[in-house]
């Protein structure tokens, strides 16, 4: 009796040890899995590199700078994205990446894409006249009959500064009667600045001329400016932040900078009209938006460009009239390297673009002083970053 009672139970223990394993073999499936893989590294971080900080602190130091920002692209990698002091010095604010800057002339090569832009959509030609009957603006401007200087007056011409009036090196009309509008300001120019060497012979820098490209984007595109520089150019080029600017400190956009005027550099950076400044000066990003724009029109071909091959040859070649300026259709040009710098008081501002090695950079200060100021900061940045080819940039993408 005590026997059978055993061999049961025996029985018993043997079918449930069989089960458990018939259900690990199940539970297990292939003998021959091997362990799944481990978990892929965490993405490597940026990491400081001497060489540009302290190229950075000394040009800080020179010149008691508050603020200064800056984002470095390699082959269309944001590789190096760091900002250095206070974006406001009297609220005790760090200055980081994600501060504003106004970009002042660096947005003369955002408004040469837009144009560019309305070139391929078949809507602009750069040999197209702006003044006179059948002209891009007609005659909506002006009380004065126009001379035939004004008349011959291209597209390309207001696009490299050849259009024989309204240079920089004398008056120039942006920094008119602040409280006039976009209407007013070209009607007392054309009225009492006459064009007085022929178009398309002689390089004078001017702002004004690239008041009327804003002009006829709008008139060619049926949208403002700004709205049609979001939808052809930022937005393509995956861009959302950047907008334009106010003209006092009170109208400081979120998380913008606060400018310092000085002495020599220009003692109010609240003085002037921003917003008239539009296509010639007004708009702010950060310097990681501005580096993205570079990607999208400098030809890599590692980021897809926002302008064909074609459009981008034409823009970055430099006509016979501005060879000794070197300046293209919005951009400085010089083989192939490309510049533009932007510069008001309260601040100082550069993009570049090194073919030889693909690097593109931005860098931004809210402070500008006079002398040598604005061409150290070039020379830094070319010398210390954009030429500099003993940097081991790290192969990181901060764009993703």
């Amino acid at each position: 009796m005590h026997l059978t009672n055993y061999t049961k139970k025996a029985g018993l223990y043997l079918i449930t040890f069989m089960l458990a394993i018939a259900s690990c073999s199940k539970n297990t499936g292939n003998d021959n899995e091997q362990d799944p893989p481990p978990p892929p590294p965490p993405p490597q971080g940026q990491q400081d590199i001497a060489t540009v900080d302290n190229a950075v602190k000394a040009f800080m130091d020179k010149y008691n700078v508050p603020g200064l920002s800056l984002a470095v692209t390699k082959n269309e990698k944001l590789v190096y994205v760091k900002a250095y002091g206070k974006a406001d010095k009297e609220a005790g604010t760090n200055l980081t990446p994600q501060h504003k800057f106004r970009i002042a002339s660096v947005s003369k090569p955002v408004t040469a894409v837009a144009v560019m832009k309305l070139i391929e959509e078949g809507k602009l030609s750069l040999n197209d006249k702006v003044f006179g009957d059948g002209a891009l603006l007609g005659t909506t401007y002006g009380t004065k009959a126009y001379s035939t200087n004004l008349k011959n007056i291209t597209v390309k011409h207001l696009l490299t500064h050849t259009a024989g009036a309204w240079g920089n090196s004398s008056n120039d009309p942006m920094f008119f009667n602040a409280a006039w509008n976009f209407t007013q300001l070209i009607n007392y120019t054309l009225d009492n600045l006459p064009v007085q060497r022929t178009p398309g012979t002689f390089y004078d820098y001017s702002n004004f001329g690239y008041c009327l490209l804003g002009r006829i984007i709008e008139k060619v595109s049926g949208k403002s400016y700004a709205e049609y520089v979001k939808l052809a150019v930022l937005t393509p080029a995956g861009i959302t932040g950047m907008e334009l600017g106010g003209s006092k400190l009170s109208d400081r956009k979120q998380n913008e900078v606060k400018y310092y005027g000085t002495q020599t550099g220009g003692p109010d950076p609240y003085a002037y009209n921003i917003e008239r400044m539009d296509a010639h000066g007004g708009w702010i990003a950060t310097p990681s938006e501005m580096v993205k724009f570079m990607c999208a029109v400098d030809g890599y071909g590692n980021i897809k460009d926002i302008l064909t091959g074609t459009s981008i040859q034409t823009m970055t070649s430099v006509p016979s009239a501005t060879a000794g300026s070197n300046y293209a259709l919005g951009w400085g040009v010089s083989g192939n390297s490309w510049w533009h710098m932007g510069s008001l008081p309260g601040l100082v501002t550069e993009i570049a673009r090194n073919g030889s090695n693909g690097v593109n950079a931005f860098v931004a200060v809210n402070i500008r002083d006079g002398g040598q100021f604005a061409n150290d900061l070039d020379v830094m940045l070319w010398n210390a970053i954009v030429r500099n080819n003993n940097i081991k940039w790290q192969n990181i993408d901060q764009f993703k």
